[in-house]
């Protein structure tokens, strides 16, 4: 048994070095490419003369704006009710997880289709920002649902009973104690979907088009993103441009991450400090 053990150390040790090196590779390969490529004509150019990656940065912002602003505090707030209130238990509960779980495996692809459909054909909207964001979050959606519910999970039943001990009513209990407690789940579950926004591609192209050289007036008006942008760059003869944008995206996604993780300890402490107080 200990031999087996051992080689099943060494197993997952190779595969943690694997796994790094290939995302070590990936990362260097990006930016020996593209650090030297970056130019302020590049980043704020009017895009007249040479390519531009100013209109892709501003609609991949105003994407993740849209879709976080619709589906975080709907995916918070199903989750809350599918635990606390329901207990986790129950056939509507069962079905309500298949479900997420199903949507969460669906390819991008159809969501793109689904987005396209709806608000590009059905409702008139055209390719717009809007209907680029509104897929977008239905996209992310099952994944902050499933994510948050298991992080409100993990949190002891005993910081319930307790607060509940104390007189504390339900609605206080769970924003006092219990989102504190599950936040740093529920700030990787908004990093990864926050994350997925903004390397999404296929979504877009379906319904925000790929107007690569303006920046949208309004959010009914069409536009790009810089995962838009690369493809669009790799693929009309512009390689230099296309391993750029892919160095903005990366600095962008650190600094999402390390937003998101600052922004969840300040509640942690703040949220703790007034909980000691009481």
């Amino acid at each position: 048994m200990r031999k087996l053990y051992s080689a099943l150390k060494y197993i997952c040790i190779a595969a943690l070095m694997i796994s790094l090196t290939a995302l070590v590779t990936v990362v260097a390969y990006v930016l020996i490419n593209g650090v030297d490529k970056l130019s302020l004509d590049l980043l704020f150019g009017d895009y007249k003369d040479t390519p531009s990656i100013l209109p892709a940065f501003i609609g991949t912002l105003q994407l993740v704006g849209i879709a976080a602003i619709i589906a975080v505090p709907i995916g918070v707030a199903s989750a809350i009710f599918l635990v606390e209130y329901t207990n986790n238990k129950g056939k509507f509960v069962k079905i309500v997880q298949v479900a997420t779980e199903t949507l969460a495996g669906i390819p991008s692809i159809v969501y793109g289709l689904f987005g396209y459909l709806i608000f590009v054909v059905a409702f008139g909207w055209g390719y717009s920002m809007l209907a680029g964001g509104i897929t977008l979050a239905i996209m992310i959606l099952p994944t902050i649902v499933r994510s948050t519910q298991e992080s409100l999970l993990s949190v002891q039943g005993g910081l319930r009973e307790g607060a509940y001990a104390l007189g504390t009513s339900k609605v206080r209990t769970i924003f006092k104690i219990v989102l504190p407690s599950a936040a740093g789940g529920i700030v990787t579950a908004i990093i990864l979907a926050i994350g997925r926004v903004v390397s999404e591609s296929a979504v877009l192209i379906l319904t925000i088009g790929m107007v690569v050289n303006k920046v949208p007036e309004t959010l009914m008006a069409p536009g790009t993103s810089l995962a838009l942008d690369i493809y669009y760059f790799a693929s009309h003869g512009y390689p230099d441009e296309a391993a750029a944008t892919a160095v903005v995206l990366l600095i962008l996604v650190l600094i999402l991450n390390l937003l998101a993780g600052f922004i969840g300890n300040l509640i942690k402490k703040s949220t703790y400090g007034d909980s000691a107080k009481m």
